[in-house]
């Protein structure tokens, strides 16, 4: 199961657990265990290890993930594989962190475009801001306007209306 995770066609744990029925947790700590092994036979000294292998890819620092970027750029596949298994990563890790780095660097490293004075989104959100408020206060006019008609027709009473406006029920 270990060199089913390792090597260069290697599978994560969890689609070997859906493969092989073991649970994705009984394959990742059976290949931390193995990282700890090297080719000789002997287990390492946990001391000498690094400190990123004894955490999860997904709680490594973006500092963390750019040094192995770095570290893993100039290595070959078999010392790739190696690298790999001592950190406890797997090939996609790498490969989507480094799509990360190129993405940032290419941002960071791109030239930014000049701002002169309000740009032309920026004008437009005004514009909208300004016709809202207006809208806002209309809209605050016509209903205040609603209340004092209500409050008129109360004062003057309903009854007057109907009386002078034609036919009631009876």
């Amino acid at each position: 199961m270990i060199r089913k995770m390792t090597g260069p066609a290697a599978l994560s744990a969890s689609a070997l657990s859906r493969e092989s029925g073991i649970s994705q947790g009984t394959l990742s700590r059976w290949l931390r265990a193995a990282a700890n092994v090297d080719h000789m036979g002997h287990e390492r000294d946990p001391h000498q290890a690094d400190e990123t292998s004894d955490k999860r890819p997904e709680d490594w620092t973006p500092q963390e993930k750019f040094a192995a970027v770095l570290e893993a750029s100039g290595l070959d596949d078999q010392e790739l594989g190696a690298f790999l298994r001592r950190r406890g990563l797997h090939r996609e890790h790498l490969e989507q962190w480094r799509a990360q780095v190129t993405a940032g660097a290419t941002e960071a490293l791109s030239p930014k475009p000049k701002r002169r004075g309000r740009s032309a989104e920026s004008k437009h959100i005004r514009k909208l801001e300004r016709e809202l408020v207006r809208k806002e206060k209309a809209l605050a006019e016509a209903a205040a306007l609603l209340v004092l008609k209500k409050k008129l027709e109360t004062f003057y009473g309903e009854d007057e209306d109907d009386d002078t406006g034609g036919t009631s029920g009876g």
